[in-house]
């Protein structure tokens, strides 16, 4: 196979255009290229995003069919004929594994999308071809940034996942392998691309993994060995002046894949209206968060992201292009609307309800146990998470950590304080109870504070840019109901406080599901009458070892969260694990298409070579 050294991104390999299969032109059997073969799509006029309009339809296939194009038949529709599952997925090297005339068959009907990945920290070693070391000196100074990831084909914001197989660094004789990254990707700029892409992945037992911007923390987007749909280029947000459905009218926004917190928000600017979205800058809006059930600055008063959503655009297992609504494809829109990311089909859009412009005021601030007593600290944490619940009735949302500055100091960050709707004058009275009780304690803190017309202008003065997880760390959540910060509040804070008293750190979220009435989707009802969300964070030496690390995995699970699961009874984690669920994955995915580590049905499977207590994705993917 050749390859183009062009490096593109900073860390992906396009093909160099080769004919290598062929066709059948006027009895001639002869080179396919893009003058006699069609791309793999026409235009279908309806209700779509433009780049929704562009589709494989059954009339492309027979036009391929009739060219006798080499291996066309890979790309074809499921007819629900296909061959026993196998025990593995189909693993680079291994007899089945499609040849090289064969991507570039699927790479011609694509018009170039199909990349051969490398890493992005490949630059930095002088094995690749694409070794750069100006480039190398970019991506490490920029590697906690989390625009760098998001414009890469594979690369995820918690490279734990990856396997580590490629870090970044200034030692170009180092060792660099592709790991858990996919080993191809389909930078997808219309529907048919995606179609595509599935179809010939179902046809040759390859494992499929989605990326929207890696925004992941959980390994769902890497899998090696796998073929990767990048949906990033979706980009089109269009404004609906007046959406009807059996539950709702008035204006929406219809999102494509693609589009990222900060563009959905500036759109809604624009045509004066209020989304409900996450508070992340890198969030893929209509990837895994509709699809995991989505918390906002805004659900203390209008709820879940996933409550919003009227209509889905969705490419299935089986290939085809549907729409999910409260009409048509009934359960799959439950399941899309909380039930968790790239597990029913790779989406293309979400239709999404918008409410009017809401003013709102923002503070945020921190303090340090550096300057005055441990338990004085603790003391002044406390004071707040009892205060949470007032918070809540507030419509407030409050984003905070609790972090160790060095081994013997903490510091509470709140960052920011988001309080829509309310003037700046309303959220400092709702405060002065609490920052009074601070000042008795001798807390010292200063007070960043803002008030804006509009959600936008303030989302953008309170929430800091991201950075992604760490190569040596590990995260695991709660759901705290409101009884927890109520009749069992001396448990919940012991519980809780457990955690940094072990070494770690706790990121936390004062934060309601929303008000109710709530519709009827596959978000967590945990959620509903959560109070607090808190998430747990453990650290290791980067020079640790797998069997360490993997130990120190364990550690969090097993023991830092088991006062936490132990206090709140009957509550959960952020995702839904409804057992209908599992139903409509085997209803819509019968073959076990897609997979998202912990998602629907990934029980069923798991990754060879892996660690107990560190699942990174660099294995071959099989059946229990």
């Amino acid at each position: 196979m050749q390859l183009n050294s062009r490096l593109l991104l900073g860390g992906l390999v396009a093909f160099h255009h080769v004919a290598a299969q062929t066709v059948v032109v006027d009895g001639q059997t002869v080179d396919a290229n893009e003058s006699n073969v069609c791309e793999g799509g026409e235009t279908v006029e309806g209700d779509y995003l433009p780049e929704e309009k562009t589709q494989l339809t059954d009339a492309v296939l027979s036009k391929l069919t009739e060219l006798e194009l080499t291996d066309a038949a890979l790309l074809a529709f499921s007819d629900g004929s296909e061959a026993p599952p196998q025990k593995c997925k189909t693993f680079p090297g291994e007899d089945h594994w499609p040849n090289d005339v064969s991507w570039r068959m699927l790479d011609l009907v694509t018009r170039g999308a199909v990349i051969r990945n490398v890493p992005i920290a490949a630059p930095c070693y002088k094995d690749y071809v694409v070794y750069d070391k100006d480039r190398c000196t970019e991506v490490i100074n920029q590697w906690g940034n989390s625009s760098l990831h998001i414009r890469d084909p594979t690369s995820v914001m918690s490279p734990l996942y990856e396997g580590l197989t490629c870090p970044p660094s200034d030692a170009p004789t180092g060792q660099c392998t592709l790991g858990g990254y996919p080993i191809y990707s389909v930078d997808a700029r219309n529907v048919a691309h995606i179609q595509l892409a599935v179809n010939f992945a179902r046809s040759n037992n390859i494992r499929l993994v989605i990326k929207n911007t890696g925004h992941d923390f959980n390994g769902r987007s890497a899998g090696a060995g796998a073929l990767s749909i990048w949906t990033y280029r979706f980009k089109t947000i269009e404004f609906l002046e007046e959406r009807k459905t059996s539950s709702y009218c008035g204006p929406a926004l219809k999102v494509g894949a693609g589009v990222v917190g900060a563009e959905l928000y500036e759109a809604a600017e624009k045509y004066g209206v209020t989304a409900v979205g996450g508070e992340g800058l890198s969030v893929g809006y209509a990837g895994g968060y509709l699809a995991g059930g989505g918390h906002s600055p805004m659900s203390p008063l209008y709820g879940m992201g996933a409550d919003q959503v009227l209509s889905v655009e969705v490419v299935t297992a089986d290939g085809r292009f549907i729409t999910a609504n409260e009409e048509q494809n009934t359960d799959l829109f439950w399941a899309l609307r909380g039930g968790g990311g790239s597990t029913y089909g790779v989406v293309t859009s979400y239709t999404v309800k918008v409410y009017p412009k809401i003013k709102a005021a923002v503070m945020s601030f921190n303090f340090s146990s550096a300057d005055t007593s441990y338990d004085t600290f603790w003391l002044a944490v406390r004071a707040y998470w009892e205060l949470i619940p007032t918070f809540n009735n507030a419509g407030n949302y409050e984003y905070w950590n609790i972090w160790h500055t060095d081994p013997e100091t903490l510091t509470f960050n709140m960052v920011p304080w988001f309080a829509p709707g309310m003037t700046l004058a309303e959220l400092k009275a709702l405060t002065k109870p609490l920052f009074d009780k601070w000042d008795e304690l001798g807390i010292k803190f200063e007070v960043t504070e803002s008030e804006h017309d509009s959600y936008y202008p303030a989302w953008k003065a309170g929430f800091p840019r991201e950075v992604i997880g760490g190569a040596a760390s590990k995260t695991a959540g709660r759901l705290f109901p409101r009884e927890n910060l109520v009749e069992k509040f001396d448990a919940t804070f012991d519980a809780l406080k457990s955690v940094c008293d072990k070494g770690g750190q706790i990121i936390g979220f004062g934060i309601t599901g929303g008000p109710g009435p709530y519709p009827d989707n596959a978000v967590n009802p945990a959620w509903r009458g959560s109070a607090m969300w808190a998430i747990a964070v453990i650290s290791w030496p980067e020079d640790s070892s797998r069997e360490f690390a993997a130990q120190e995995s364990k550690k969090l699970t097993e023991d830092w969260m088991k006062p936490w699961r132990e206090v709140s009874p009957g509550s959960g984690a952020y995702a839904s694990e409804a057992d209908r669920l599992l139903g409509i994955k085997d209803k819509v995915d019968p073959t076990g298409l897609f997979y998202a580590h912990e998602g629907v049905g990934s029980d069923r499977w798991y990754v060879t070579g892996q660690l107990d207590g560190l699942p990174t994705q660099n294995g071959q993917l099989c059946r229990v």
